[in-house]
This record gives C-alpha cells, structure tokens and sequence, in this order.
C-alpha cells in the first residue's frame, strides 16, 4: 500500500458546525430516497434555507492560528462539498465520499492513493476508454504496471496477481459492453490475497448495485452520469467503509488539487434528490425498450442486463439489487449488422436520441464507441473486447417511451431496408 498519510497540517472534511461551533444534527435517513433528499445534514441554521447553501469561498476565518478549524482552504475541503459527500456516503452506509473534479480525478487518485513504482494493478480489459489510457499512457512511465483481464472470467482475474499487486479495478457492468464481473467472488480473491478491490459502479449507481455490500473495499462513480442526472455537472466520487483510506484520498486530493467546485457540488446535490425515481423510470423504459428491439434485422444483437437472452442473466438477477430492488439501469448496447456506415446513417436518422459523448441524463444519448469514448483505446484491444465498428451505446433518457421507440424503429427499419456494407471492410477487400 502507499504510504502517503493525512497531515495534521491540513484539516479533513467535518461536519458542518452551528453558529455557536457545535455540530449540527444529521437527521435519520433509514430509506433510501429519505438519504437521498436528506443525507446532507439539516437546513442551514443560519438563514433556515432547505437546501445547502453554495459556500463560494476559497478561505475562512480562522481564531486562533493553528487551532481546530472545519475548513481553512477550499482546495482542502469546503462546506457544500462536504454535504455533497455526506450525502453520497450515507446512500452507501459508509464515511462521507471523496469527491472529485471529474471521475477521472477519482481514478487517478485512488491509483496515486493505492499503487507506487514497481507495484502492479489488475484492471478490466472492457472499461471505460479513458481508464484504460490513464493506466496504458501516464501510470506506466511512473513505472506503475496494469494488466488488463477478462474480468468476467474469474480464472483471469486470479491468474493476474502478481507479488506486487496491490489493486484490482473492475467496471461492471462494462463500458460499453455490458458484461459483467461477479463482484463476489473477485472480492473473495481479492480479500485472500489482501489487495484492495474497487468497483466502478458508474451505470448502476447504489440504486441497483452494492459493491461495498458484495465485498469491494471501494466504489468509482463518475457523478456526471446518473448522480448528477441532468448533464449539468463534470464530477467523480470515492465510497469506502475505511475511515483511514478515506482519510488518506482526501489528504492525497488536497495534495494535487483536485477537489470538486462548491457550484458543481450543489448542483449534484439537487440532481441526487431524484435519483431513485429517475433510475426506476430510465430501467423500466429501457427493459421496454431493449425487448422490443431484439431481434431486429438491422442488429447482430441487442444486449441488456434484463433480457432472457442475455448471457449473465443468472449473475445479474443475483447481483443486480440494490436499495429500491432489482434493476439494470438505463444503458443498451446495439450492435448494428451494417458496422460503421450503419452507425453513421442511424445517428444522422435520429429526432430525439442525440448523438453525443457522455451517458446517464435525461435527455436519450447514442454513442459509437469505437471513434468516441474509445476512440484512444488500440484497436486490437478494442475488437477483443467486442467493441466493433458497429457497436453503438443507447443511454435512455426521460422522454416518451413510445416516441423513443418511434424514433428508435424509424431509424433502424431504414437501415434494414437498405443493403449495407462496412465501410472499413470495403476498404480492407481494396
């Protein structure tokens, strides 16, 4: 493990404190929804708003030089943050999160937070494009090794680990793939070998998934998804029932400087509010949607966690169950028959599903992986993932699900009724 440590130096995130210094009360929050809208702590004593208030501030008074002190500086920690990570622990019943300028930042930081030169991670082969560069190109020359495995084949995973292994990432389900890791069971190898095992839990949110309940030490959120909910915010958070690795992500935050905006904190607070009704809603519509579309002529396949056909429909029944019960989330992954021209003319064909990086808000976004979110990933490693040139990413939104679906069919029936051919295989056969 790393051996950076929190200073005495630089206060840690508390609570927030009354007019008279004491702590205010946090009010029960048993139910998920009541965390959700309440977990950030009470109305503020000073104006008696309901909602956090946006501390705008880059330092604070201080009374005494070097006395105890909430917050000195907001580049250490800073009141809405703060009630921001309450908020998002409680919906984990763990310590306050770590929040961070984007997910990115958060992964980072928990590598800098776990791994030093010479040690080595186990990393998911089928990720999030901008994970694997942060391993493949700017951990590597710090002498930090990744290999990536088939994290759905629990013999790979424990094949990997090596003396110096000292963390094992996952996503899952994967980006965009969808496969899925048996959280479980990798946690019970992890545990064995007495590495730190983290989740990426960024399509499920703790709304449909658990890992620190499954055994993970740690869970990854890129809170600009479905935390957040409305592509408003860039934001990443770190979950852990560990109050000294908690304590040493924040100091190691503090460090680098990478701690999220008050006025994005504030935003994702309000976005967290609604989170159990909008992921509710974004896996119903798109369990309609997904069945409805499979077996379509213009598509190889149609793959979602809910479907009979899908191939870890056991494994995603089991684990698939989070606070409000079981759901699979709002992402379908399309693999459309005709590759790369296929995805081309159904994203220029589409109303309301808009061609667009990102996922997780309410407006419907379709992405083609192989030339957006991991445009950066190699191409073999691509194609042995099956991320194909025809792979295409449906993230459901909030919109009518009978005009998603009108816009979805008119689409794909115009491409069945038309002969496509790759355009990258034309170019090989020349």
């Amino acid at each position: 493990m790393s051996s950076i440590r929190p200073s005495t130096e630089i206060p840690l995130p508390s609570p927030p404190t009354s007019p008279s210094g004491s702590q205010a009360p946090l009010p029960r929050a048993d139910g998920f929804a009541t965390r959700a809208i309440h977990g950030w702590g009470e109305p503020d004593d000073l104006t008696g708003s309901i909602l956090t208030p946006i501390v705008q501030a880059a330092t604070y008074r201080q009374r005494v030089p070097g006395g105890p002190q909430a917050h000195t500086y907001s580049r250490a920690s800073n009141p809405t943050v703060d009630a921001l990570e309450r908020c998002l622990g409680g919906l984990e019943s763990a310590e306050p999160a770590v929040a961070f300028a984007s997910g990115l930042a958060a992964t980072h930081a928990l590598a800098l937070a776990t791994l030093a030169a010479g040690d080595h991670a186990i990393v998911g082969a089928t990720s999030y494009g901008g994970t694997l560069r942060l391993f493949r190109e700017t951990l590597a020359p710090l002498g930090i090794r990744a290999t990536f495995v088939d994290a759905t084949e629990l013999r790979a995973v424990a094949a990997a680990f090596e003396p110096r292994t000292r963390l094992v990432l996952v996503e899952t389900p994967a980006n965009p793939t969808l496969e899925l890791c048996d959280i479980a069971a990798i946690a019970r190898v992890a545990t064995a070998a007495r590495v730190r095992f983290a989740v990426d839990n960024t399509f499920l949110t703790p709304t449909f998934q658990r890992p620190l309940d499954l055994g993970a030490d740690v869970t990854l959120t890129s809170t600009t998804k479905w935390i957040d909910g409305h592509n408003a915010t860039i934001g990443g958070s770190l979950v852990t029932r560990d109050a000294e690795f908690r304590n040493r992500l924040a100091y190691l935050r503090t460090c680098v400087g990478s701690i999220q905006s008050p006025v994005q904190a504030w935003l994702t607070l309000q976005g967290v509010k609604t989170l159990p009704l909008r992921m509710e809603r974004h896996s119903a519509v798109a369990q309609r949607i997904a069945s409805r579309l499979e077996g379509h002529p213009a598509l190889r396949s149609t793959r979602y966690p809910g479907l009979a056909s899908f191939p870890q429909r056991a494994l995603a029944s089991r684990q698939h169950v989070g606070a409000i019960g079981e759901g699979h989330g709002g992402i379908i992954a399309l693999d459309l028959a005709g590759g790369r021209a296929a995805a081309v003319r159904l994203a220029r064909s589409l109303r309301i599903v808009t061609l667009a990086e990102s996922l997780g808000s309410v407006e419907s976004l379709l992405t083609h992986p192989a030339t957006m979110t991991h445009a950066s990933v190699p191409e073999g490693h691509r194609v042995a993932c099956g991320i194909g040139p025809g792979l295409v990413r449906l993230s459901v939104g909030l919109e009518s699900d009978v005009d998603l679906l009108d816009d979805l069919l008119r689409g794909l029936d115009g491409l069945a009724s038309r002969s496509l051919v790759d355009e990258e295989e034309v170019a090989r056969a020349n």
